[in-house]
């Protein structure tokens, strides 16, 4: 009788446990998690492109803010435990369907659904520390760490509470509060106890760089509203052109170097601050471009002949901007140079903004398109035999392999 309860003891406790990760490939819940940000990056387009202003700007950047750092949790989380095991299948299914109401939201999430967004976003939050609890049974630091996270996902979900009974700038500001508390926790609490598969976790980035330039492309077809002539086809070619430039500026070899940097870095403080800095922080703006992107192309495509309007060409020179200062930083956090053709045009892009209101929406989708391949091609011819390194040698060293891209 004793062994058939210690038996059945033993089986409850190994449910309510969590599996620590061991290999380092994303598994397919990771990928499914995914798809819920999928609708998220997609309803942050909407929420700018429908109503196009500043203000919906300003609003559309802050909730991708508030998204962006709920995903990021989730990938900090699935590094250090196994999502497929156990009861935490279950957990990170129920975050799902948090995170999908969280979705639904987002539209509306300063108007009627502001309550809701954030009561949504607090239970997606409190599932996330929940599990990292979990996950630090046995791990002392990494208790403290989940502690202090804690301490700072409630300041920012109360504050999220607080801004839905007001409107305006009171609230814009209680949401920018609150945004820079959650986010700012893991910098000023230190970082000494947290724990990941430097693999497995730029994998995670790399892959959600992919989903939103998919939202990039879901905006051109949004955008063309089921007709087609030929500036419609030529916009959306120049379109697929402009997210394959961008996917290239980050996969051709950014994103190697920077896997490798990750792994060969010491374990502890050090790994977790690049893990911090260069993926968990930096890799906003890069995702916050391509969705101001995908607002530019939806306008550009539906009015393929007129100029763009001020808040749509911002968001499609800006977007690129946005992008590529985010790669600049993301590198300079990994190795210490800065790319300055890369830094150059961003700032150009910025400088032309007022000429996109005046030339036809094709014309400067065309423009920044061939700007950004022309980068490409030089950096491709002046990197010259060290891209092949890089690309082809897994056990060159990071600082090496960009040494000469500058």
């Amino acid at each position: 009788m004793m062994s058939v309860m210690e038996t059945a003891t033993d089986t409850g406790a190994h449910r309510l446990s969590a599996a620590m990760r061991e290999g380092e490939r994303v598994l397919p819940l990771e990928l499914f998690f995914d798809l819920v940000f999928v609708l998220a990056l997609t309803q942050c387009t909407a929420l700018m492109a429908n109503r196009p202003s500043w203000s919906s700007v300003v609003q559309g950047m802050l909730v991708l803010g508030v998204l962006w750092w709920s995903w990021t949790g989730y990938t900090w989380l699935t590094s250090v435990l196994d999502p497929e095991e156990g009861a935490v299948r279950i957990a990170i299914f129920a975050a799902m369907a948090a995170f999908l109401i969280v979705s639904i939201c987002v539209p509306e999430a300063f108007d009627s659904l502001a309550l809701e967004f954030a009561l949504a976003y607090g239970a997606v939050r409190a599932a996330h520390i929940a599990l990292f609890v979990l996950a630090s049974r046995d791990d002392p630091a990494l208790r403290r760490s989940v502690t202090s996270l804690a301490l700072s996902t409630a300041a920012g979900v109360g504050l999220l509470v607080g801004a839905s009974l007001l409107d305006g700038f009171p609230q814009g500001a209680l949401w920018a509060l609150a945004l820079l508390l959650d986010m700012g926790g893991p910098y000023f609490f230190g970082s000494e106890g947290w724990k990941l598969v430097p693999s497995h976790f730029a994998e995670r980035h790399g892959l959600i760089i992919i989903i939103a330039l998919g939202e990039s492309i879901v905006a051109i077809g949004v955008g063309a509203e089921a007709q087609l002539t030929w500036g419609i086809a030529a916009a959306a070619l120049a379109g697929i052109s402009l997210s394959a430039a961008l996917w290239w500026t980050y996969f051709d070899v950014v994103a190697l170097v920077s896997a490798r940097r990750l792994v060969s870095a010491a374990e502890g403080r050090e790994r977790n601050e690049l893990a911090r800095d260069s993926y968990s922080y930096l890799h906003f703006p890069m995702v916050a471009g391509i969705v101001l992107v995908a607002v530019g192309l939806k306008k550009t495509l539906a009015h393929v002949d007129d100029p763009l309007a001020t808040v749509p060409a911002f968001a499609l020179l800006g977007g690129v901007s946005s992008y590529l200062l985010g790669l600049v930083g993301f590198r300079y956090r990994h190795v210490h140079t800065i790319n300055r053709h890369r830094l150059l045009l961003a700032l150009a892009l910025l400088a032309v903004f007022p000429a996109a209101t005046v030339l036809p929406a094709l014309a400067t989708l065309a423009i920044v398109t061939a700007v950004l391949a022309a980068m490409i091609a030089f950096e491709t011819i002046s990197y010259g035999e060290g891209r092949a390194r890089v690309r082809h040698e897994e056990a060159l060293p990071p600082e090496a392999s960009l040494a000469r891209q500058q």
